[in-house]
């Protein structure tokens, strides 16, 4: 069998379409440092985008026919390229071998003991957790994560050794590609309404995913979600793997028994399925996250790693970038950045900040910048319920991604929603003008979150530099 750190021979040269996007610079990296001759375009110049010249990597800035090299191997494409970009238009010209990014980032797990992280929201934090952790236990993971770790510093990394954690992306059913030792799945949510059309299909792909994982593998997944339970129960007949159910509720596999939050923190006592009890600390708040923990924990000991270890490694996590990310603090006003997106994301870092500010009294400001029209087309009323759990909201335009406008979709289907569910709500369209709206209504004490999977995050140091004015 071939080495697990060999190049496959279609990625000794690859050339990556979009290389400064979470999911396709991670993969990048990691062939990079195992070698190969790495090369891509993206749309604009980034951090990103030097960290990979860092490493060697040949990066162009926007997209021509010309930047795809003549010896190129492989191209590598994501959904999110359209099929008349011009370097994949000529790839197929030329009869150079076109990759998902989800079939090279299966390629690089070959030979290892895969962990693949799944569900509609948490997958990065989770991910990230696992990472962190099994590197502060010396076990130098492999990992490729959809946001950047505030530890690492990074999205990948080629470890040498034999554990390779990945977020397992459900969108476009990239995570039918992988063949986990241990999977993990968070919960089961209908979401990305461009390629799902009903719950049934969503559990179809998810049950797809489970088939993938290898036999005598563990699926780790979620006891108090409800799609997340009802996966379990349509796999009430397998026998092949290991089914362990974690969370709050009574029949949980490995349960929690209690969450105390102090600040922005949580101590997390649960019971394993051994029968034993321990306490360990969340460096990020809200039982939210202290649920992504304990199957970080869950899966960690099915590859029979000691828990009482792993559990203390799980506290040096410090969060990942944009989830729930302290940007700053200016004129008594604290900052914080938040990827959610989907109504049941901001619910969750909505009630993680109102727990984490009930001693100090301050109040939550959000500002909101929804992500695809397809998703508020869907989702718009139940996101402006969301909002009413913050003291007061500004909602911004929807950031369109790759997709075209939809007639009648805008981001007043959130607002108006939020008006009728209490909120107190204003509609901006202008961005440039937020760091002085959001100046004029906060006072020392409040929290200001910036939400949203779009450039929405650009406005934190805008609005810090504004506030310390």
């Amino acid at each position: 069998m071939a080495p697990a750190t060999a190049i496959p021979a279609s990625m000794e040269r690859p050339h990556f379409i979009g290389i400064g996007g979470a999911g396709m610079s991670g993969i990048a990296k990691i062939l990079a440092q195992r070698g190969a001759a790495v090369a891509g375009s993206d749309a604009k110049d980034s951090a990103t985008a030097k960290a990979l010249r860092d490493l060697g990597v040949t990066v162009h800035i926007g997209h021509a026919a010309e930047h795809l090299a003549q010896d190129a191997t492989s191209v590598v494409v994501s959904s999110a390229i359209r099929p008349d970009n011009p370097e994949l238009a000529a790839a197929q010209q030329r009869g150079v071998r076109v990759v998902h990014r989800s079939d090279a980032l299966a390629a690089l797990m070959d030979g290892l003991r895969p962990i693949a992280v799944a569900g509609t929201h948490g997958k990065t934090t989770t991910t990230s957790m696992l990472a962190v952790s099994l590197g502060a236990l010396g076990l130098k993971p492999s990992y490729a994560i959809g946001g950047d770790l505030d530890a690492p510093g990074s999205n990948a990394e080629h470890g040498t050794g034999q554990i390779f954690v990945a977020e397992a992306d459900e969108s476009d059913r990239s995570f039918h590609k992988y063949a986990p030792e241990v999977a993990i799945v968070l919960n089961v949510e209908l979401d990305h309404h461009a390629n799902y059309a009903s719950m049934d299909e969503i559990y179809a792909s998810f049950e797809t995913f489970v088939d993938r994982i290898r036999p005598g593998g563990t699926l780790v997944v979620s006891a108090d979600h409800p799609g997340a339970r009802e996966l379990t129960a349509r796999l009430a007949d397998r026998d092949d793997i290991e089914i362990v159910t974690y969370g709050e509720s009574k029949d949980a596999d490995v349960r929690i028994l209690q969450i105390t939050p102090h600040g922005l923190a949580s101590d997390v006592t649960v019971t394993l399925t051994s029968g034993k009890i321990l306490t360990f600390t969340v460096s990020v708040p809200g039982r939210h996250y202290a649920g992504n923990a304990v199957a970080a924990l869950a899966a960690g000991v099915a590859l029979d790693l000691p828990p009482h270890q792993l559990a203390d490694a799980l506290g040096k996590y410090t969060g990942v970038k944009r989830r729930l990310q302290l940007k700053g603090e200016a004129a008594g006003v604290q900052v914080i950045d938040s990827y959610a997106h989907h109504p049941t994301e901001m619910t969750a870092d909505l009630e993680a900040i109102r727990s984490a500010t009930e001693e100090s009294g301050g109040r939550i400001l959000v500002v909101f910048q929804p992500h695809l029209y397809s998703r508020t087309q869907e989702l718009g009323t139940e996101m402006g319920q969301a909002l009413a759990l913050a003291d007061a909201s500004v909602v911004l335009d929807i950031y369109p991604a790759r997709e075209d406008p939809i007639p009648g979709v805008t981001s007043a289907l959130i607002t108006d929603a939020a008006r009728v569910a209490g909120a107190q709500v204003t509609p901006e369209a202008d961005k440039s003008a937020i760091p002085d709206l959001i100046a004029g209504m906060s006072r020392p004490g409040d929290l200001v979150l910036t939400m949203g999977a779009g450039d929405v995050t650009d406005l934190g140091p805008a609005i810090l530099t504004r506030l310390g004015a």
